[in-house]
């Protein structure tokens, strides 16, 4: 079925929107405060306007009535661009993950716990929040862009409330005496954030790379039986 073009624009700005203004709070109160997680968060949340942009564009060209004259492999680009997506998403959760396993070697990282679940529940409420409504409205859309967009909201929900249980779990270290376990807790919760969305972003891409191959396979067969018939 064809997909909603209107609505799925609409969609794709409404979450670009969204992720430059996480990703402008995550990477201010990351590098503010020396917080691994939050700048993970922060990171995921622009590179996901990136894409977001990306998608946009995409969108624009695939309805291009021009583009769909002059372009027979238009069909490709949805594909594609979802699976520059996955591919964009695993290099950050590599970078991250590394940056990580640093950190613990370097004697982990002491962080303002107070601060960062005040961040923490704000950045998971709207996450959760931009989820929802592309989730639900992206049903209407018929998209595949916008289906990829909310896979890409819950992980950054999912990683938001990573943010939260390291939080958590520190304050109650300190709490109890543990401070010198509590600062470990922030880069190990990107260890486990990175190595869990590294599968996700990786199904992602694969995925899309096998739908693009099975088009460009069907349109070259198509266009070889065309251009056998003609001569």
């Amino acid at each position: 079925m064809p997909s909603n073009h209107s609505l799925e624009k609409k969609l794709l700005t409404f979450s670009t929107l969204s992720a430059l203004l996480f990703a402008l709070m995550g990477i201010g109160l990351g590098v503010w405060m020396g917080s691994l997680v939050i700048l993970f968060d922060g990171a995921y949340s622009f590179v996901s306007l990136l894409l977001t942009m990306l998608s946009l564009g995409a969108a624009w060209y695939i309805n291009a009535p021009k583009a769909k004259r002059s372009n027979p492999h238009i069909d490709l680009v949805e594909p594609l661009v979802i699976a520059i997506k996955g591919f964009a998403i695993t290099l950050m959760c590599l970078a991250s993950f590394t940056s990580a396993v640093f950190a613990i070697m370097a004697g982990g990282r002491e962080v303002d716990t107070g601060l960062a679940l005040v961040f923490g529940v704000i950045n998971l409420a709207g996450c959760l929040g931009t989820y929802w409504g592309l989730a639900k409205r992206g049903k209407q859309s018929k998209s595949a862009l916008i289906e990829a967009e909310s896979k890409q909201w819950l992980m950054d929900s999912v990683i938001s409330a990573a943010v939260m249980a390291g939080f958590v779990l520190a304050s109650i270290l300190t709490y109890a005496g543990l401070s010198h376990y509590a600062v470990y807790a922030d880069p190990i919760m990107v260890v486990m954030a990175s190595v869990y969305f590294t599968v996700v972003p990786l199904k992602m891409m694969f995925g899309a790379l096998s739908e693009a191959y099975d088009i460009y396979s069907k349109n070259t067969g198509a266009f070889g039986n065309t251009a056998q018939k003609a001569s």
